[in-house]
């Protein structure tokens, strides 16, 4: 932990010049992602769903528009579970069908596809914002995590090979 650390916190008086990165707005579509980071939490209750505990989960897409971080909870409450099974079935942990306990240590670092899409929405200041949204969580499938180059070598014929 010491080495992930280092060089990280900083002195009253030290320089500054990181201003963070823009965001960037994915037009609407099906994008692959990884899990960044999960947080152990409680919703404080609402009108439809009381208070109960939460994942909170982030995700990153890679796309040629830049990196785009995306945050969203899962509410853990049964008239909800199936967005949990869902988001399982999208990291490869589910199948349909499949009575499993949520595995929740590895999820960071999973990959997993969705439905991003665009959502409006007012901040505390009055000003109206647009961000990233999952739509739906795509079923796993590991053809959406191969690479360019890997699909490539299936073109190779082995004729060709010096050995």
């Amino acid at each position: 932990m010491e080495n992930i650390n280092q060089n990280m916190e900083m002195d009253w008086n030290d320089t500054i010049l990181e201003d963070g990165q823009e965001l960037v707005l994915l037009d609407e579509g099906d994008y692959n992602f990884i899990v960044t980071n999960f947080e152990r939490g409680r919703f404080p209750g609402g009108q439809k769903i009381p208070a109960c505990n939460k994942a909170s989960i982030t995700v990153q897409v890679e796309t040629e528009k830049g990196l785009s971080v995306i945050k969203f909870d899962l509410l853990l409450y049964r008239s909800v579970e199936w967005r949990i099974s869902s988001f399982f079935r999208c990291i490869g942990q589910k199948k349909h069908g499949e009575k499993i306990t949520m595995n929740w240590n590895q999820v960071i670092g999973s990959k997993g596809r969705a439905h991003i899409t665009q959502r409006k929405y007012t901040n505390q200041y009055g000003e109206e914002k647009t961000i990233n949204d999952i739509g739906r969580f795509i079923d796993y499938d590991p053809k959406f995590f191969a690479t360019d180059t890997q699909a490539n070598y299936s073109d190779i014929n082995t004729d060709d090979l010096p050995f």
